[in-house]
């Protein structure tokens, strides 16, 4: 079986209906978008498919870019550019595998199909009884596309799993961003090629040499050539050592599926399939991705504004899952001259400087994916995925948006901190000392004042059309905003602490709390006068103050 030649993508049509395609079909006009039964497989599946377009079709320049947005090629021109890396992405047969180790891992461990997934249960987990909440043997048998993307979901995530078991290029469980069109008649060939990058550009990012990729020698896919391995010190592989391309392909698991000749139930899929994988062999040791790999094209990065020349590090996914107050630096990139030190994921950056080219109504239905499971070492705590607008923008915009945007998370975090210790306060004669896991409060607060977060950097971009010299929210969407975050502490506060029956000795100090909130909410000289004066915001009327 081969993944670029042969049917395997399960896909929804655009009447509702779903099939199974080959890679070349995806340029139809009929497929709206990709259907695996998991979210992560879906994630993965994405960032798989965009990989072999920029390796094989990515575009010159900014025209041909937007003429295959409008006009997508044929399957027959697809196809013909596909058979250049065919090779390479065989499933069966004597020669690589793909994704697999190029040996043949004879006497390795073998290992149930199971623990191709990130959030199955390891050794130790069955045999402490500790598997509660993901049981065994709830996945026997896969088919063998769905082991092959589950492979290739492991090796792109790939978090610590111990000794000399690598974790990925972009380090254990990475936060991935993906540019998507929220335009009814939206395809899968467009949710895709607004993530491939113009060829010339993407040269420029990665500020590398970028010699004529071979297909053949293991620069491009590792798993063409022989392993290389990392038991050693010095055997790292650094970006010097492999082609730009490799940022999609890397492996740093040492992997061979046992792939059964014979008929079953695919137990991820529900679907009847020939051949089937129940197990795999597994080596550590793979290869070590060392160095300045910090460009990635589907993960945002981050460094210490006040050390600039220091390495910056992906985004990973956190415990509460992925809300606004990350948007800033999943959208936008900020030197330490704008109080930053991040970038965006190569593909948003890409398409923030390609939105100019689009026609108005994609610009405002564009949107950004995000999802990335939360690892805590070689644990998983869950899988978060998410969409949030994009906002397109002049360039020349892009540090006075950046200034506006943390105005308004800093605000709310502000808010926020206050609400968490007036709570605290509430409950315990030593809020300084309190004890336990308070997420849920930051939980519920994000989650709550989202839809307003996005309403008022929507307006930012409407006023930096309209006004691109001057950018700032206006007095109106700033008062909303403010008062948004006023209404939601004081909900918070009263659902948490004075939605159960108190003891009356409580009830005094419970009341105080509130007032305290209260006088802070709407009267604090910063950060609540100060956003007043510098949005203009009217003073506060008295009927807000009496909640």
């Amino acid at each position: 079986m081969n993944l670029l030649n042969d049917p395997w993508l399960p896909v929804i049509l655009i009447n509702g209906q779903q099939t199974t395609i080959r890679m070349a079909e995806i340029v139809r006009p009929d497929i709206k978008n990709l259907a695996f039964p998991r979210t992560d497989f879906q994630g993965a599946a994405y960032q798989l498919m965009i990989g072999v377009l920029q390796t094989v079709f990515a575009p010159e320049d900014e025209d041909e870019w937007l003429g295959r947005l409008q006009a997508p090629p044929s399957e027959y021109d697809l196809q013909q550019a596909l058979e250049q890396i065919a090779h390479a992405f065989n499933l069966t047969g004597d020669g690589p595998l793909f994704m697999q180790d190029f040996d043949s891992l004879e006497s390795a461990k073998s290992s149930s199909v199971a623990s191709l997934l990130i959030e199955a249960p390891g050794e130790n987990g069955i045999k402490l009884n500790t598997d509660f909440f993901i049981k065994r043997q709830l996945m026997q048998q896969m088919s063998l596309p769905m082991a092959a993307l589950a492979l290739f979901t492991l090796q792109i995530n790939a978090p610590s799993g111990g000794q000399g078991h690598r974790t990925g290029l972009r380090g254990g469980g990475p936060l991935s961003t993906l540019v998507l069109s929220n335009q009814a008649e939206a395809t899968l060939w467009s949710s895709l090629w607004l993530n491939v990058m113009c060829l010339s550009w993407f040269q420029q990012a990665i500020k590398g040499e970028w010699p004529e990729p071979d297909f053949t020698d293991g620069s491009v896919f590792p798993w063409l050539a022989a392993t290389r391995t990392s038991e050693k010190k010095g055997s790292a592989v650094l970006p010097i050592d492999v082609h730009p391309l490799q940022r999609y392909w890397a492996m740093p698991r040492r992997i061979r599926l046992d792939v059964e000749m014979r008929e079953g139930q695919c137990d991820l899929s529900g679907r009847a399939s020939k051949p089937l994988v129940s197990h795999y062999r597994s080596q550590n040791y793979g290869a070590n991705y060392e160095g300045d790999w910090y460009v990635h094209p589907f993960t945002p990065y981050r460094g210490d504004p006040k050390k600039p020349e220091e390495e910056r590090l992906s985004i990973k996914g956190q415990p509460g899952g992925i809300s606004y107050k990350q948007w800033d630096v999943l959208r936008l990139a900020a030197d330490s001259s704008s109080g930053g030190n991040q970038n965006p994921a190569l593909v948003v950056d890409h398409m923030h400087e390609m939105a100019h080219r689009l026609a108005d109504e994609l610009q405002e239905q564009l949107r950004l994916w995000a999802f990335a499971y939360d690892m805590d070492n070689m644990k998983p705590r869950g899988f978060y995925s998410i969409e949030m607008p994009f906002v397109a923008l002049p360039p020349t915009l892009e540090k006075a948006f950046f200034s506006e945007v943390k105005r308004l998370q800093g605000l709310a975090t502000d808010i926020l901190k206050q609400v968490r210790s007036q709570i605290k306060k509430a409950w315990f004669e030593r809020s300084e000392d309190a004890k336990g896991d308070f997420s849920f409060i930051d939980l519920t607060f994000w989650q709550r004042t989202e839809a307003h977060f996005f309403a008022a950097i929507s307006e930012l971009g409407k006023i930096a059309k309209a006004h691109p010299d001057y950018l700032q929210l206006s007095p109106e969407s700033a008062r909303r905003w403010l008062k948004a975050m006023q209404r939601t502490a004081l909900d918070i506060f009263d659902e948490t602490v004075l939605s159960s029956e108190p003891e009356p000795r409580k009830m005094k100090d419970k009341i105080q709390a509130r007032n305290e909130l209260k006088v802070w909410l709407y009267y604090s000289k910063k950060p609540i006068q100060q956003f007043k004066t510098d949005y203009q915001v009217d003073a506060t009327k008295p009927q807000e103050v009496s909640q």
